[in-house]
């Protein structure tokens, strides 16, 4: 979960108010221990001073009983916690004070000399005050030090009245932190995150379908020139948005009229591919229809013998096969989807070995092949094609034909091969050493009534059947420049059974 900009910003502010006041309350609290620590050892000096001023004065005119009740009386908490006192040798002669406390005082001091240094004794520190009995009078009348006094004032921290001070420091210090992180939220809340929020809102109602970015007053100067700039990227959003829509209308305008144009086109196409159909039609069929008729008026002419009436009948007879043929080509044209398989009952698949080779053995004897060299070539993995036997002869034995009747007499070479193709299927090219195909006619070649040959020996149908079979069937067939200068046919098929 992602933590807002204001929990963010306290807790970055909370990290930095402990590291400078923690650090700073330590110190205020170590100069403390150390000024009240000071300021005891300076009490204590004092008063190790004082009382044992008291006692040496004391021990001139008191007896040893009333001196030992002098030095009980001098104990107390806020004083002495032990008393020594010493002769003229600097031995100890008597003492005051807890045993255990008592203990820390020296047995022996040096005479005449006034000691101050630091001690521990079983409660803790304190400090040992050594002042000679002349300290107080005796020295100034020339007189010998009578002995010394040994005064012990505890020192240790627990006596030291500072954990006051520094209770009172350490709530200060976090009444000003807490004080600064309330301070710090407010403000925050006022000048950042409520302005921030506002644009939120605002840019959520933008997103939301509003026209225009509400920008808050209230906020720094940044974060309203923020805004501004908000403001202003959405009026040119949304300026782009009513351009864009401007331009998408005008695209679809365009495609609508492209899409027109090009119905427009494709009508046009038709109506020009009918009339080429129509035309192509009307001369193959009209030339043996005019035959007919002027065969039919000769015979009803008369004065015919027996064998010219035969001949014409005849004559008549084949002008008609070959209407036939023109109308069966062109229904095979027609429906190639209802042909590919072949007749009714013929298996959908076909091996194109055994196709290729029922297609040579028509064309062999045929005058058409007499000094052709005809080659053969045929990979024993070539698998089968997803056209029917008789589908399959009728493509090989229209190409075949075709190569025939376009090399020369003498000399010629058609040359077939079949192989596995790089898809899985079969490959058929059909080779010859003729012209080749024209450039201008090669784009139109499998169209209906295109050909190259001369008015009367082809129908330009045969091309334009075996292209639909083959595609039918899954395949394509095209035309290209063989190795020796003429034309190579190459049908692709799909292996039988992987037709898409």
């Amino acid at each position: 979960m992602r933590l807002g900009i204001r929990l963010q910003l306290l807790l970055a502010l909370g990290a930095l108010l402990a590291l400078a006041f923690v650090p700073l309350f330590f110190a205020v609290a170590s100069l403390t221990q150390a000024t009240m620590g000071g300021v005891r050892a300076s009490s204590a000096r004092a008063i190790g001073r004082a009382i044992a001023g008291h006692v040496a004065a004391a021990r001139a005119t008191r007896s040893a009983p009333e001196l030992s009740l002098l030095l009980e009386a001098q104990l107390g908490p806020d004083g002495a916690s032990a008393i020594g006192v010493y002769d003229a040798a600097g031995a100890l002669v008597d003492r005051a004070g807890e045993p255990e406390i008592a203990a820390a005082l020296p047995a022996s001091v040096e005479a005449g000399a006034e000691v101050l240094r630091a001690a521990r004794t079983a409660r803790g520190g304190a400090i040992l005050v050594i002042v000679p009995a002349h300290a107080r009078g005796e020295a100034a009348a020339g007189a010998a030090p009578a002995g010394s006094v040994a005064v012990l004032v505890p020192t240790d921290p627990s006596t030291v009245p500072a954990a006051p001070l520094v209770r009172i420091v350490a709530l200060y210090t976090g009444v000003m932190a807490l004080g600064l992180l309330v301070f710090a939220y407010i403000a925050m809340t006022r000048l950042a995150v409520r302005p921030i929020d506002a644009l939120s809102r605002a840019a959520r109602r933008v997103a939301g379908g509003a026209r225009d970015l509400e920008v808050p007053q209230a906020g720094a100067r940044e974060l309203a020139e923020l805004g501004q700039s908000l403001a202003h990227m959405t009026s040119r959003l949304r300026a782009d948005e009513e351009s864009l829509r401007t331009k998408i209308a005008e695209v679809e305008r365009y495609a609508a009229d492209l899409k027109s144009a090009q119905e427009r086109l494709v009508r046009s196409e038709r109506l020009a591919s009918v009339g080429r159909l129509a035309a192509g039609l009307a001369h193959e069929v009209g030339n043996p229809i005019a035959a007919i008729l002027g065969l039919q008026e000769l015979l009803l002419a008369g004065g015919l013998t027996p064998a010219e009436e035969r001949d014409f009948v005849e004559r008549m007879k084949r002008e008609t096969e070959r209407i036939h043929k023109i109308l069966r080509d062109l229904l095979d044209f027609a429906r190639p989807a209802a042909v590919a398989a072949g007749d009714a009952g013929e298996e959908p698949s076909g091996s194109v070995a055994d196709a290729l080779e029922d297609v040579l053995s028509l064309v062999a004897p045929q005058r058409e092949f007499r000094g052709i060299e005809l080659e053969r070539d045929v990979a024993p993995d070539v698998p089968p094609a997803p056209l029917s036997h008789g589908r399959l002869v009728q493509v090989l034995l229209n190409l075949l034909l075709n190569a025939a009747d376009a090399v020369p007499r003498e000399g010629g070479r058609v040359r077939v091969r079949a192989s596995r193709g790089a898809g899985g299927g079969a490959r058929i090219e059909v080779e010859d050493n003729g012209p080749g195909i024209a450039e201008a006619v090669r784009e139109t070649l499998f169209e209906p009534f295109i050909t190259t040959k001369e008015v009367g020996e082809g129908t330009g149908l045969g091309l334009a059947v075996c292209r639909g079979l083959v595609e039918a069937a899954g395949g394509t067939i095209g035309v290209e420049r063989g190795a020796e200068g003429g034309a190579r046919f190459v049908v692709s098929l799909p292996a039988a059974g992987g037709r898409g």
